[in-house]
């Protein structure tokens, strides 16, 4: 079973992440490791962390000659804020630790902090999100193996949303650009997206947003309907409501299906004589029926809340005083939304690669395409 673990804390020296369960054989590139990295760090209304940190991974086991080697990987991202911090968070105990501390004494409304409130806000931190974003980049590179592709766009922020169908071809011109304002394909909505940021900004506020993670060319028949915890969609939402301020996820159009008559919301079956194959009339099930991907895009949406820290503090108590005082502040974003969704692809290539590997097996990639393979050709002579 493919598994991933992180830890690290946001000033802590380093974050590090292991991937144990994929098969030998598969190409891995620092460069698009770090690329993915890269992309994480960008987005209009990023804040001043994201000008200290350049993040560049190191693989320190798994990957030998560019490939896996079957063994579990594990990665390594260095923190340069650690400098700041290396006598506040000592890993061991020094004389005067004490006064050098820098205890948060006012927790902050809507952050995990109102208990032991350093080492809680340490790990409840998104930057824990770095290293779930370089072994996110590993399970793409195995599903690119299999000409699938995973990324996202945002869909909306405050009040501006965009409306159209967004094509897979858009998203992949997209994740090319060197640089990255709010993750929008349309540029008009996307200025008005800066406004609604900018306001923010100059209000001391924050502002979350919805991105949508897209999942292309995926094969039919991955998850199972057989178990509550094996359905892929029930995988996925989680997955995806585990990202740091992340309240609600979206399976393919289901607010706008919920609203509907059964017969609005159905995708129709068809066949095609002449290709031989099973086709359906949209994609509003976003790819998932009965706890299985049907094979079309799998399309899952991320609710973010705003950023609970903010310049213009809302109240809270102070542990020592017991009295009401303005929560604490730290340097901190405006909005993370597409940031956000990068996280989101990780998460979802991670998922689905979990699913692969659960049908299709395999200690190589060889053996792997194999089985895959022949499963394909299977379901061509259905």
């Amino acid at each position: 079973m493919l598994r991933f673990e992180t830890a690290g804390e946001s000033h802590g020296e380093c974050l590090v992440a292991t991937l144990t369960g994929l098969p030998a054989g598969i190409p891995i590139s620092l460069e698009s490791i770090n690329r993915e990295l890269w992309r994480r760090q960008q987005g209009y209304g990023r804040g001043g962390r994201m000008k200290i940190e350049t993040d560049s991974a190191e693989i320190v086991a798994g990957v030998r000659h560019s490939q896996t080697i079957g063994s579990p990987i594990a990665v390594i991202i260095r923190n340069k804020d650690w400098k700041n911090w290396t006598e506040a968070l000592p890993v061991e105990d020094i004389d005067g630790a004490e006064d050098k501390r820098k205890p948060v004494t006012r927790p902050r409304p809507g952050h995990a902090d109102l208990h032991d409130a350093r080492y809680i806000l340490e790990r409840a931190s998104a930057r824990e999100t770095t290293a779930r974003v370089a072994v996110g980049a590993i399970a793409k590179a195995f599903l690119a193996e299999f000409n699938i592709g995973v990324l996202s766009h945002v869909v909306a922020i405050g009040d501006s949303a965009i409306e159209r169908e967004v094509f897979w071809e858009e998203l992949v011109s997209l994740s090319k650009q060197h640089t990255v304002s709010l993750g929008c394909v349309d540029p008009a909505v996307e200025h008005r997206m800066k406004m609604f940021v900018d306001q923010a900004y100059k209000t001391g506020d924050t502002c979350g947003g919805i991105f949508e993670v897209i999942a292309h060319n995926v094969p039919p028949g991955l998850g199972s309907h057989i178990t509550w915890d094996s359905r892929l969609d029930g995988r996925l939402a989680q997955a995806i409501v585990s990202i740091q301020a992340v309240k609600g996820v979206e399976v393919g159009n289901a607010r706008q299906g919920a609203l509907s008559y059964g017969s609005q919301v159905q995708d129709t079956i068809h066949y095609n004589r002449e290709q031989q194959q099973f086709t359906r009339g949209a994609n509003r099930a976003g790819g998932l029926e009965g706890g299985m991907t049907n094979g079309q895009d799998v399309v899952v949406r991320g609710f973010l809340k705003p950023i609970s820290t903010l310049r213009r503090p809302l109240e809270s108590v102070d542990f020592e005083t017991r009295e009401s005082a303005l929560a604490a502040y730290e340097r901190s974003d405006i909005c993370v939304v597409p940031a956000a969704g990068v996280i989101g692809e990780a998460m979802v290539a991670l998922v689905l690669t979990q699913a692969f590997l659960e049908k299709f097996g395999g200690d190589s990639l060889d053996e792997t395409r194999r089985n895959f393979t022949a499963y394909m050709e299977q379901v061509s002579n259905f």
